[in-house]
């Protein structure tokens, strides 16, 4: 029985970075994985697959809208070739897994395919697809098996017509309608996907507003812009139901005034959220019982009820976020070596990859509201910006929130292009607890974007704005 210091038990961005941390320090380390790549969801089914498919498609949209006025005259219309544009990504996410492999020979990783079950504490189950069986010894565990899609109770998944994101990004025919349920980040990801394509996107949701997590001003803009996309939106509305007709599907939902409307459509992307994913983990076994919520409950070094095993991600308390993830696979290895890390969780920034796309860190408004926290905005508008202008990307804001006394940046969101790499300037600055006056006094290239951010921060200190 092959036995190891460290055993990770999945292979996503948390478990695939924890193991390589664990190594680096010197750790024999094992790392399981029930499918037959590495990854886990995000390069797999997630993350990767869904850029890569964002990243075509507005291939696609620029080259039927925006082109022309560019001056690029196309000598016929452009068509979507399907096949191949689900094949493209297939090859995105092939590259990723087999980089880590490479990372998991680099560092001298040994890899386990089969599903991972505790036996107890130091000993590990791992069964195989082909039906047999492997147990291995392990000193300390890490659990990184991540989560998958949340269904609703009266809406079973076919696969077929009623699907979820996994199935969403590998259709065989490109759809000419689609109903989704949910309006957060899952679902008008893949719906901006759809509609650039010709698809008739249609976004149900519970909430009054979309991407209810993130700042109101965010949900506003984000609206707009995929409104005039094209997509359609039905907000406060409650699903009741869903019916596979054979080639097509039929959702109910009930409206503010409890009236029901019908919506026909190709498929219907169930995206709601993700649950933990911790089925047959054999924590029974250890002692493990979840919380009310399916979660693992961990302390402040992120270890379990039972000494030497460890939660990480989608599986414990926190945003389900790939970055989150890495950070506290990270900060397990180190603790595990005796050091002292640390995770800012106030400051892991969260990003929707539409176009615009949107991103923020910290607080919102109405987070400063409740905590009755005295603060001041400062905006700018992309339509503002040369940069903006010169690419034809004018939608979105810019937008400060800081401390009305000591001028303490508490939160920053944008929406607009290249929102999520302008996010980073925002992390780095709250970590360091700046000020919007410092923002506002350090020089930014022009012409960019991250001007905008530059202008809500003067606009926050004294309504000092130049360009608005």
């Amino acid at each position: 029985m092959n036995k190891h210091d460290i055993t990770v038990i999945g292979s996503g961005p948390g478990g695939y970075v924890a193991a390589i941390r664990c190594a680096q320090l010197g750790f024999n380390t094992a790392i399981i994985e029930r499918y037959n790549t590495l990854g886990g969801t995000c390069l797999n089914v997630g993350c990767i697959p869904s850029k890569a498919l964002l990243d075509s498609s507005e291939h696609y949209h620029n080259a039927l809208h925006t082109f022309k006025e560019h001056g690029i005259e196309l000598k016929e219309n452009p068509d979507i070739n399907f096949t191949q544009f689900i094949a493209r990504k297939g090859k995105v996410v092939d590259a990723n897994t087999s980089g880590i492999d490479y990372l998991m020979k680099k560092n001298k990783i040994t890899v386990y395919n089969g599903h991972g079950s505790f036996i107890n504490k130091n000993t590990i189950s791992i069964k195989k697809a082909d039906g047999t069986e492997e147990q291995i010894q392990t000193d300390k565990t890490i659990i990184a098996t991540g989560s998958k899609p949340s269904t609703l109770p009266f809406l079973p998944i076919d696969k077929t017509r009623i699907i979820t994101s996994t199935e969403a990004l590998s259709l065989k025919e490109l759809p000419k309608s689609m109903v989704i349920i949910g309006g957060g980040v899952i679902g008008l990801e893949l719906g901006s996907v759809y509609q650039r394509l010709g698809t008739q996107v249609s976004v149900v949701e519970f909430m009054d507003k979309i991407i209810p997590t993130m700042d109101d001003d965010m949900g506003k803009e984000l609206q707009r812009s995929l409104k005039k996309l094209g997509i359609k939106f039905y907000l406060s509305h409650k699903v009741t139901g869903a019916t596979n007709t054979g080639d097509s599907v039929t959702v109910t939902a009930l409206d503010k005034k409890e009236q029901e409307i019908k919506i026909k459509a190709d498929y219907c992307l169930v995206a709601i959220g993700r649950r933990p994913y911790t089925d047959n983990l054999g924590l029974e076994n250890i002692g493990i019982s979840l919380n009310e919520r399916k979660q693992i409950p961990v302390d402040a070094h992120l270890q379990t009820a039972v000494e030497g095993i460890y939660a990480i991600g989608d599986v414990i308390q926190g945003a389900m976020l790939a970055h989150k993830a890495e950070e506290e696979g990270v900060f397990v290895a180190e603790t595990i070596a005796g050091q002292k890390p640390h995770v800012n969780y106030n400051l892991i920034p969260g990003v929707v990859y539409t176009w615009p796309e949107v991103a923020a860190v910290g607080q919102t408004e109405n987070q400063l509201k409740e905590k009755g926290i005295a603060y001041k905005v400062g905006t700018f508008p992309f339509r503002a910006l040369g940069r903006a202008r010169a690419s034809m990307d004018i939608d979105g804001m810019a937008k400060i929130l800081a401390d009305a006394n000591t001028d303490e940046i508490l939160g920053v969101h944008i929406i607009g292009a290249r929102a999520a790499d302008m996010i980073a300037e925002a992390v780095v600055a709250m970590e360091f607890r700046a000020s919007a006056e410092d923002i506002g006094r350090i020089s930014h290239a022009h012409p960019t974007y991250t001007e905008a951010l530059k202008e809500a921060a003067l606009a926050a200190t004294a309504n000092r704005s130049l360009h608005s």
